[in-house]
């Protein structure tokens, strides 16, 4: 009975993600989700993109694979696009144009061979245009320096760069293409801006054109700009929230992400504690650990990212108080942050399952035995 159940639970962040195996399920089959969550305005072009380079270990690139597409589990979505569909998929692809409010939800890739079935679940929210700082792009400038302040996501969208041409604006209001501070460049995605000060924080939006077939469309990025002076400690970004939601059971891979700038990584210290005790001594069996020590660039700036992971998450985590720590020559920062338990996005259907197996094989049971009543009692009248 236990080989006929096999369950697979889901758990997203808008702002990170975590990654869940599901050992053989006896088939063979090796089963991975990795979660990610994308944001869209209303009546813009969105693309999904099926990752791929997180199955290293499934060799996906030297045997040939399947790759269909899903909604919420059930919905199969056509495969090559036209002028006449607003969603289809192209290679590892689905695209959007454009995107509407109804199409927020959970889309699945399964990638799937002969030795092999990999699901992908990407979350897609989209949110009118009235809301568009709910979803800014969070970056960072230094003080009496200049930088580049660069347009995130577009390059799905570039067709060439010689046409990419980008309007800027600040909280809401067209740049001065006369200003000599701010410099936006034909073919380059991001704005320049000369001796940075802290009156050039806030929020800041680029906005492209994208042709497809006979349609124009706009495509809307916003960017938070924060500036900090040049001599400074590490930023913890992420968690940017103080309570993350698990469900029991599940595996969570919780990130911590710290901008460095330009520092050299070397001199930065990143871990986690529980508690306010390192992780490897307040878990001493291992069923919480640190994972990999990851070096990042974004936007030419340096982060370092250390995520903590829990396999699985248990009851008592849910009253332990965690802790990011980030050090360097220039300062330290602590970010607490707590699991907390959500609702379980178990399927209701797949908890059915064993529900419904057992009434057939009672009810299977029963008719069985009615059967062999009904045959008793018609030879005993025969034999009469």
């Amino acid at each position: 009975m236990a080989g006929l159940l096999f369950i697979c639970t889901y758990i997203v962040d808008a702002s990170a993600f975590r990654i869940q195996r599901v050992e053989s399920t006896g088939n063979g089959k090796d089963h991975t989700t990795y979660f990610k969550h994308y944001f869209a305005l209303k009546g813009e072009p969105v693309i999904l993109k099926c990752p791929s380079s997180e199955y290293k270990h499934l060799d996906f690139p030297y045997h040939p694979c399947n790759l269909t597409w899903s909604k919420n589990d059930s919905k199969m979505m056509n495969q090559g696009g036209d002028e006449e569909r607003r969603i289809w998929a192209q290679g590892d692809a689905l695209w959007f144009l454009p995107a509407l409010l109804e199409d927020s939800g959970q889309y699945i890739c399964t990638r799937r061979n002969s030795s092999y079935c990999a699901d992908v679940s990407i979350h897609l929210t989209v949110i009118e245009k009235t809301a568009v700082h709910e979803i800014s792009y969070h970056q960072i400038l230094f003080t009496f320096t200049s930088g580049k302040l660069v347009c995130p996501d577009l390059g799905d969208f570039i067709q060439k760069e010689t046409d990419l041409e980008l309007k800027w604006y600040k909280d809401s209001v067209p740049l001065d293409e006369d200003n000599k501070k701010f410099k936006s460049l034909k073919g380059k995605n991001f704005l320049y801006i000369s001796s940075v000060s802290s009156k050039d924080s806030g929020y800041y939006t680029c906005e492209m054109s994208f042709l497809y077939g006979r349609t124009q469309y706009n495509i809307t990025r916003t960017i938070q700009l924060r500036t900090l002076e040049k001599r400074f400690g590490p930023v913890i970004v992420y968690p940017d929230q103080k309570t993350t939601l698990a469900a029991l059971g599940s595996k969570l891979i919780l990130p911590c992400k710290v901008f460095i700038g330009s520092s050299k990584h070397f001199h930065t210290f990143v871990t986690w504690l529980a508690n306010d005790t390192y992780i490897d001594i307040t878990y001493k069996q291992g069923r919480v650990t640190e994972g990999e020590y990851l070096e990042i660039v974004e936007n030419d700036e340096n982060y370092i990212e250390v995520p903590l992971i829990f396999d699985p998450v248990r009851e008592m985590d849910f009253y332990t108080d965690f802790k990011c720590e980030a050090q360097n020559n220039h300062g330290r920062q602590v970010l607490p942050t707590r699991v907390k338990q959500g609702a379980s996005s178990f399927p209701w259907h797949i908890a059915a399952i064993p529900v419904a197996l057992i009434c057939l094989i009672l009810g299977g049971l029963c008719m069985q035995k009615c059967w062999k009543r009904r045959a008793g009692k018609g030879y005993a009248i025969a034999k009469l």
